[in-house]
């Protein structure tokens, strides 16, 4: 009996043993009113203050440093290294840059990791974003946010991590949670497809002086990209992952490991996706506590997105499933840590990044009731500080912040005529995806859908341009009936804030304000046009009722100004 007591009161009050978050298909966030709620997961597994940070910043180590040492898909370092910095004009550097349709010549890995969109670590606390920020080894730090090193049988290879597309510089400051804009990863693995076959062991061992465990790496990525299905986004700045795991699986078996088979690799199966545009642009991290489904479209209905993520990237790198079923077995921890990292991370402040004359505090305050007729029925509910009492007597910078959020119990999903090609894709291989024994033992399922997420706002100011596709390359094209809206823009980097961003706006500079520096370069110009790349959509029963604007231009400008303020 008084073991019995024991364990009773040890539950009771070790309320971590009992935090296992509900990844269920019906799972509804706790509290609220009938439909929204002010409860969050910003803390998934109810950790106290103390163990939240030490998990935070161990997962924050994860993000920066790829933790799946099963992964085959890697390049041996020090050999990439010394090809980089051999003599450029080589026959075999000038062939390689052929056959792969490279134009630019790269000669160091910073080349290298320019032209792959990694960001660089931050080198002052100035530049440091939301942390925690832990330290990485000096090798990693040199290469940038993404780019990471493990050890295989004593040497180096070279891999990525999250961070490479889920991490960006804005105005001078890293955000760790914030989309990569203008990530080169798929292309990456499209041109490593092209010039592993022509890597052979030998012939490298001899042009590299590499050592066996170098060339045993090399030998493990031309086995696993047999069986990787890569594709090009259509414009710098989307991604291809979704076509890249459907492609990826049709070059493997039918059985619930997918088995690598040399039949499937040379002959795959055919997928729509080989051909039909399904791209679309990182999510933020920082939504990711509101929701109860995940990607653009929700149809990820159950299961831990960090989980499911794992599991798509390396199919994507061709690895062998049952060794990362082991691998995830044996690394809950790893799971878990990153997991609370992702939930816990926070979106970046307007203030923090741009001056206080770029913003409008009246014109926000007559923007909220503007959202709140308009916006709020979707996109939830915010609560503000210039509404608490005795709100004049704090600066600025408190009196914007945002004091609750409001957000669906369950995510929905609408159709809101938004370009469907991104939801579409999930059809060609939802089944593939489900009938895997890796995806039941982790609890992943997938249900394609008509629509997409209509996500939580916060830190909209930052995550221009908009909709899943970037076809709005502002707020203020959002606002505009789709028809007229900019039919091709500009991309850059927001680097200075007086000319990369238009704050009247909140995105990018279009038409005459486009800066200068960004006509010339041509990958950048994002044409709406092209399938997949629509920007028709969200404006008809939202913006338009019977083809009539609801709001006039100053309202619009009054509910920009609130939007920066979330």
């Amino acid at each position: 009996m008084i073991k019995i007591l024991l364990l009773i009161q040890f539950i009771l009050f070790s309320p971590n043993l009992l935090a296992n978050p509900d990844w269920s298909k019906d799972m509804e966030l706790p509290g609220g009113n009938a439909k929204k709620t002010p409860f969050n997961r910003s803390n998934i597994y109810e950790l106290d203050p103390s163990e939240l940070n030490k998990t935070v910043e161990q997962g924050r180590k994860h993000v920066f440093h790829y933790p799946v040492e099963v992964t085959e898909l890697a390049i041996p370092y020090k050999a990439l290294r010394d090809f980089l910095t051999s003599n450029p004009n080589s026959p075999l550097k000038r062939w390689l840059y052929t056959l792969s349709k490279k134009a630019a010549r790269i000669e160091t890995e910073q080349d290298l990791m320019d032209w792959l969109g990694i960001n660089s670590f931050p080198q002052t606390q100035n530049e440091r974003g939301p942390g925690p920020w832990p330290e990485v080894s000096p090798g990693e730090h040199d290469l940038g946010m993404g780019a990471t090193l493990l050890d295989m049988e004593g040497a180096e290879a070279l891999t990525f991590s999250c961070a490479a597309c889920h991490t960006a510089d804005l105005f001078g400051k890293k955000v760790v949670g914030l989309t990569n804009r203008f990530p080169r990863a798929n292309e990456f693995f499209r041109i490593g497809k092209k010039l592993l076959p022509f890597a052979h062991p030998s012939l490298f061992k001899m042009m590299t002086n590499a050592s066996e465990a170098e060339v045993n790496i090399l030998k493990r990525s031309r086995y696993a990209v047999k069986f990787v299905g890569a594709k090009k986004p259509q414009v710098l700045g989307l991604d291809t992952s979704l076509a890249q795991v459907a492609l990826s699986l049709s070059r493997r078996g039918l059985d619930e490991y997918a088995e690598r088979l040399a039949e499937t690799a040379n002959f795959p199966r055919p997928n729509a996706l080989d051909k039909k545009v399904a791209d679309s642009k990182p999510a933020v991290w920082w939504n990711a506590k509101y929701k109860t489904r995940w990607l653009s479209d929700g149809s990820i209905v159950q299961g831990n997105p960090i989980h499911t993520n794992f599991l798509w990237n390396e199919i994507g790198r061709g690895v062998d499933l049952h060794s990362l079923e082991s691998w995830l077995n044996k690394n809950s921890h790893v799971i878990k840590e990153l997991t609370a990292t992702v939930f816990a991370t926070e979106a970046p402040l307007y203030l923090d990044f741009l001056p206080e004359d770029t913003l409008n505090e009246a014109l926000a305050i007559s923007g909220e009731e503007v959202f709140e007729v308009n916006c709020s029925s979707c996109h939830g509910h915010y609560e503000k500080a210039w509404n608490l009492p005795m709100a004049q007597v704090l600066p600025l910078k408190e009196r914007i912040k945002t004091t609750q959020v409001w957000y669906h119990k369950k995510t929905p999903v609408y159709d809101v005529g938004t370009d469907p090609s991104r939801h579409e894709g999930m059809q060609y291989f939802a089944e593939a995806l489900n009938k895997l024994k890796i995806s039941r033992s982790i609890n992943t399922i997938v249900e394609p859908q008509k629509g997409y997420v209509p996500p939580p706002l916060v830190g909209i100011w930052a995550r221009w341009p908009y909709f899943h596709n970037n076809s709005a390359p502002n707020l203020c094209a959002v606002l505009t009936r789709s028809q007229d809206r900019p039919k091709v823009y500009i991309a850059g980097a927001p680097i200075d804030p007086r000319t990369d961003y238009d704050p009247d706006c909140a995105g990018y500079p279009v038409g005459e304000k486009t800066p200068e520096s960004w006509k010339n370069k041509k990958e950048f110009i994002f044409d709406t046009s092209r399938e997949g790349m629509h920007n028709s959509g969200h404006d008809e029963k939202i913006f338009l009722k019977n083809g009539q604007e609801v709001m006039t231009k100053d309202e619009k400008r009054a509910l920009i100004e609130f939007l920066k303020t979330l």
